[in-house]
């Protein structure tokens, strides 16, 4: 049960911290430092609990990885929504009546840009916090934050920068994108978790389970 509160934790303080530096008079530039930082000390906060995933994508690339039981993935990821919601509800309550106008990306680049990053920040995690060769650093939350900042920092006004389909249900309850969108960060999501796992095991032959 401890697992599952902290992916809780973690999530409603990351999608807190997007709503509250995003909506209204919020953080401006310096909103994906923001997300990227709380996203960080989270991770160093619960990662020796529950490894600190806070997104479904991440959950799915360490379970087809080999680093998550599959009896830990549907709570996992039912945890992160929660806790997405329950950080969006309260977020807006914070923000009281700001004016919030969603974003409705086009298709195909909204597609590819959360492909590519949540891609690029699943296959940081694997690679920094799974891999035995990596095992026992004091980096990986930097690095896991990082990634998610610079993808908000490079697409951020494409697609939103979700990277994460918590944080997708999160922003669609928040009233920054629409919930008609919500299917493209759900899609580019797991597929860019999936493929992340496919190739940190190509690249990692003999890494064993």
């Amino acid at each position: 049960m401890q697992k599952y509160i902290v992916e809780f934790i973690g999530t409603f303080f990351l999608v807190l911290t997007v709503g509250c530096t995003v909506i209204g008079n919020g953080a401006g530039m310096f909103a994906p430092l923001a997300i990227g930082s709380v996203l960080m000390v989270m991770i160093f906060a619960g990662g020796h609990i529950s490894g600190g995933h806070f997104n479904p994508a991440v959950t799915l690339g360490v379970w087809l990885r080999g680093k998550c039981e599959a009896t830990d993935v549907a709570p996992y990821m039912l945890s992160q929504v929660i806790g997405a919601v329950l950080g969006a509800i309260t977020a807006k309550f914070l923000k009281g009546a700001a004016a919030v106008t969603p974003l409705r990306p086009a298709t195909v680049p909204a597609l590819l840009a959360e492909f590519l990053f949540t891609f690029a920040l699943v296959y940081v995690v694997l690679n920094t916090a799974t891999d035995k060769d990596t095992s026992g650093n004091s980096f990986y939350g930097v690095a896991i934050g990082f990634t998610v900042l610079v993808g908000a920092y490079c697409v951020g006004n494409i697609s939103g920068g979700a990277f994460n389909p918590a944080v997708a249900v999160g922003i669609s309850v928040m009233g920054l994108s629409s919930w008609p969108s919500l299917w493209i960060y759900l899609v580019a999501g797991f597929a860019g978790g999936a493929l992340a796992a496919g190739a940190f095991k190509a690249l990692n032959p003999a890494e064993s389970n």
